[in-house]
């Protein structure tokens, strides 16, 4: 779906500018996104496998819950927006930890360049894992699978090229969050 959303700088700060969304990524024009990366009290982290029909990355695993804010929408609204669309969670603003926001620049090909500002989460699942309930039109499938077995994924030990590729800054910075919360 386009939508509005705000342009940033490329220091993340507001413009004052909009644009369509296919237009941002047409452009490379910075936007605001966020992620919320779900995990379990016994050390599990919540994956998701992007949809086949995505334009970017299909049938790869990422953060738990991610998507654009809409323009003048509050960044945490967006992180509940979201948790409630993709795994069918009403969550509050309380739930959230934020952790950071990671710059993330990637070029998928000349009309198609993502340049976002990852506000980014972290959200403790208190429900059963079959509780949950997957956005058809964007999430393929949902996993749990310990953070332990993760890192080294990531990490290049073994099916890196299973996951989205994200900058390894990045998703240090999320594995030691998690961590620190266990």
């Amino acid at each position: 779906m386009d939508e509005l959303i705000d342009i940033l700088d490329e220091d993340g700060n507001f413009t004052g500018r909009t644009a369509l969304k296919s237009e941002a990524h047409q452009k490379g024009f910075f936007h605001p996104t966020v992620h919320v990366w779900c995990y379990t009290d016994n050390g599990k982290i919540l994956l998701q496998q992007r949809g086949k029909s995505k334009s970017t990355f299909p049938l790869l695993w990422d953060v738990s819950v991610a998507g654009h804010v809409g323009a003048g929408e509050h960044i945490t609204m967006a992180a509940l927006r979201e948790v409630e669309e993709e795994i069918g969670l009403s969550i509050s603003e309380n739930d959230l930890q934020k952790i950071g926001v990671f710059k993330s620049i990637q070029k998928h090909g000349d009309t198609l360049i993502d340049s976002e500002f990852h506000h980014t989460f972290l959200y403790e699942l208190q429900v059963p894992f079959e509780s949950l309930k997957k956005q058809d039109s964007e999430v393929a499938a949902l996993t749990l699978v310990p953070l332990t077995q993760f890192a080294e994924e990531i990490w290049g030990l073994a099916s890196v090229q299973k996951y989205v590729p994200h900058d390894r800054q990045y998703y240090t910075s999320i594995i030691k969050a998690i961590q620190k919360k266990l």
